[in-house]
């Protein structure tokens, strides 16, 4: 699992080779030392043989073989008699993995998104609003108030059609095999004061490919919502449908039933450091109704946007484009 991340290598006993590598180039204390010396300051050959104290050749050869291991860089930079190495670090921290490939186990990454944290909101259109948990946010029937800074608290959001993008950050994705992932979130379709029945057909994206449909049956209201504030009318949407999707090697689903084709490999998922998610009301569907999205603190289920990664750590041959090697 040789990766790099910025200035830090996860190394596997999987791969001995680079493990060996850079064991054996820490293994001199005259090595050691030149790391030391390099945590303040990049410094070229001459400077680090004089501070030191050791032949010039000695630190030559010592800085070629940490070189050579990836732990450090040099460049040529002119000097007095000609060129001179100028050294820096490459890497402050290194971990190993002691444990072989086939005792790694899927661990489990859980992530929450309040539901005005989009960073896009296309096409909006009215009916649409948002709300928190004391007041109205912005003006009512207006997409511009969709990106006022107020909007991050906003804990029901609602528009007749358009789109919502969520970006998950995920620094470390390089290092991760994806296994499979869900989001799910609570929603119910979007209609004047509610309505039963009023299908909405809501569609879900991951980095940009839909994974299917959700027909939403109505806009769901009558009783008021288990963490519904009370200062909302009782005349308006109450609450949603929590509702999961699940990506894997095989294929998309929602609550366990297959909805396409869409598999993990589809995604793109090594290709940025974030994953997309996109929930809309598009203009290709039978039924355009709307969307209620509920955050913790509306609706019956106490939860914002939730993204879940089964993953392990990469290892192998196609561990990583920034592979050491």
């Amino acid at each position: 699992m040789e990766v790099l991340h910025g200035k830090h290598a996860d190394l596997s006993i999987d791969r001995p080779e680079m493990l060996c590598k850079i064991a054996r180039a820490l293994s001199s204390p005259v090595r050691i030392q030149i790391m030391q010396a390099l945590g303040k300051r990049s410094m070229n050959v001459g400077e680090l043989a004089e501070l030191l104290d050791v032949p010039m050749s000695t630190t030559a050869l010592a800085v070629k073989t940490l070189e050579e291991a990836g732990i450090i860089t040099s460049e040529a930079q002119p000097g007095a008699r000609g060129s001179m190495k100028l050294c820096s670090r490459k890497l402050d921290t290194i971990a190993v993995t002691l444990v072989p490939i086939d005792e790694v186990h899927t661990s489990i990454l859980t992530l929450q998104m309040p539901i005005g944290g989009y960073s896009t909101a296309d096409g909006i259109e009215p009916t649409c609003g948002l709300a928190n948990e004391n007041t109205y946010i912005g003006d009512m029937d207006n997409p511009a108030s969709f990106y006022v800074p107020d909007r991050f608290g906003a804990q029901l959001i609602w528009f007749r059609q358009g789109a919502l993008e969520y970006r998950f950050a995920f620094p470390e994705i390089d290092a991760m095999e994806i296994d499979w992932l869900e989001i799910s979130f609570e929603a119910c379709s979007e209609a004047p004061m509610y309505r039963d029945p009023w299908k909405s057909d809501i569609a879900v994206a991951i980095n940009g490919r839909r994974l299917g449909i959700w027909t939403s049956p109505c806009d769901c209201g009558g009783r008021h919502g288990k963490l519904t504030p009370g200062w909302w009318s009782d005349l308006s949407t109450q609450y949603g449908f929590l509702k999961t999707w699940h990506v894997d090697h095989e294929g998309s689903y929602l609550e366990n039933m297959r909805i396409s084709d869409v598999c993990l490999c589809d995604l793109g998922l090594h290709d940025r450091g974030y994953i997309s998610v996109r929930i809309e009301v598009p203009d290709d569907v039978e039924n355009i109704g709307g969307i209620n999205l509920f955050g913790e603190h509306f609706g019956d289920y106490e939860q914002p946007l939730v993204l879940r990664v089964g993953y392990h750590m990469r290892t192998g041959e196609d561990s990583t484009p920034n592979n050491l090697e």
